[in-house]
């Protein structure tokens, strides 16, 4: 017999969902050297979990997430302060995206397309979810 969790339902209506992918980023992320100083691109994709009635029903950008904003303050964070793990980085992106109380979750993606592997390859991505009950 096979037993089944299944996570809670977050409490309330039902969520929508705002994505924004594809910001790109310049940063010096990695553990390599030569990552340190000569820099890469980074690719973001922001998923933000929230109630936008409110903001449907009065057509107010003040009842609901300003994507322009959040953008801003995510291309900024990838560019300054670099660190060793992209892990390290997408969880710093997540408590950017949980700063504004209207989210209730986040799916943050970062991809690092030019990561220093020996092999052919697409892409390196990692996404993470967090949420404010996290």
């Amino acid at each position: 017999m096979t037993t089944t969790i299944e996570p809670a339902a977050e409490p309330g209506p039902p969520l929508d969902r705002l994505a924004v992918r594809g910001i790109e980023a310049f940063g010096h992320h990695g553990v390599f050297d030569a990552e340190r100083r000569d820099g890469q691109v980074f690719m973001i994709d922001l998923v933000l979990f929230l109630d936008i009635r409110e903001a449907a029903r009065t057509d107010d950008l003040r009842e609901t997430v300003d994507y322009g904003s959040l953008v801003a303050r995510v291309k900024q964070a990838v560019e300054s302060d670099p660190v060793d793990l992209i892990e390290t980085l997408a969880d710093r992106l997540a408590a950017i995206c949980l700063a504004d109380p209207r989210v209730h979750r986040t799916e943050v993606t970062v991809h690092k397309p030019d990561a220093p592997i020996e092999a052919t390859f697409a892409d390196v991505a990692l996404t993470i979810i967090r949420s404010r009950h996290d």
